[in-house]
């Protein structure tokens, strides 16, 4: 019963299925968000969620009886136990933060689809890469904050008046959100060379240090990709080794069998017959 379970359990239908379930209950509770969809199909929509959990709950209760303690060796397991397990909480007066929780479900498509897999373990592969890179620009954001706060900080303490504010104002000028004409420009009209401060900074920011997060990204997704390629390619060659081990071994029983044909078919000696 185990091993036929975990044939149905492995097989391609179940995991299109879980995947059908995930986006439906994904659309259902964005519905639910909705004063006009809950009025016209509340209970309905209700009635899917609660379809959808029972579902993830018997998905894995089958894997528990399947892997058993195996199951917890597995990331991607213990992520989809975590998330389903934040479903079955009770959102009273005190946890109704749970309720906004339960979206949380739609992230199964990434344990569920293995094209997000790759980019998920590519972005954690590259967190150690990247630590580096994280701290150069916390570097260079601190000391760009205590110099702007010294700087403009009297004059416009709104943006750079203390150096929480500063860090707040330097992140909008990284992105280019109103950097120009909702600070930069501003600043420039009391201190006209604020520019030779803020046009490095943005140049060594955004377009080189940001840069590097894309590159390492990119990097990292490449070996993910490749190291994919090469499980695929060992697998399938494996799979070419059982084949041709089959079929030596079939040609070997065909050999045999033509050989016991041939020695039953063949006319007996004349002093044999005679005796």
């Amino acid at each position: 019963m185990t091993e036929r379970l975990r044939g149905q359990i492995e097989a391609p239908w179940f995991s299109n299925f879980i995947i059908a379930v995930i986006i439906l209950n994904a659309v259902t509770l964005g519905l639910e968000t909705s004063p006009s969809a809950m009025a016209v199909a509340g209970p309905l929509l209700s009635g899917l969620d609660k379809i959808a959990v029972a579902i993830f709950c018997a998905e894995i209760a089958a894997k528990l009886f399947v892997y058993r303690l195996s199951f917890f060796r597995n990331a991607w397991n213990v992520f989809d136990f975590a998330i389903v397990a934040i479903a079955l909480v009770p959102s009273g007066e005190g946890l109704s933060v749970l309720r906004s929780l339960r979206i949380l479900r739609a992230l199964r498509l990434v344990s569920m689809v293995p094209e997000m897999r790759t980019v998920v373990q590519a972005l954690l592969n590259a967190i150690p890469a990247m630590a580096s890179v994280i701290a150069l620009m916390t570097l260079i954001f601190y000391v760009a904050a205590v110099m702007t706060t010294k700087l403009f900080g009297p004059a416009f303490p709104d943006w750079f008046g203390t150096l929480s504010a500063s860090l707040f104002t330097l992140f909008q000028i990284v992105t280019l959100e109103s950097w120009s004409m909702g600070i930069v420009r501003p600043v420039m009209e009391v201190h006209p060379y604020a520019w030779v401060f803020f046009v490095p900074f943005i140049l060594v920011v955004t377009f080189a240090v940001l840069n590097l997060f894309i590159a390492i990204i990119v990097n990292a997704m490449q070996t993910a990709s490749g190291a994919d390629e090469a499980e695929h390619h060992k697998e399938n060659e494996a799979h070419f080794a059982d084949l041709l081990d089959e079929l030596k071994s079939l040609r070997r029983e065909i050999k045999e069998f033509r050989a016991e044909r041939a020695a039953a078919t063949s006319p007996k000696p004349a002093s044999a017959a005679q005796k």
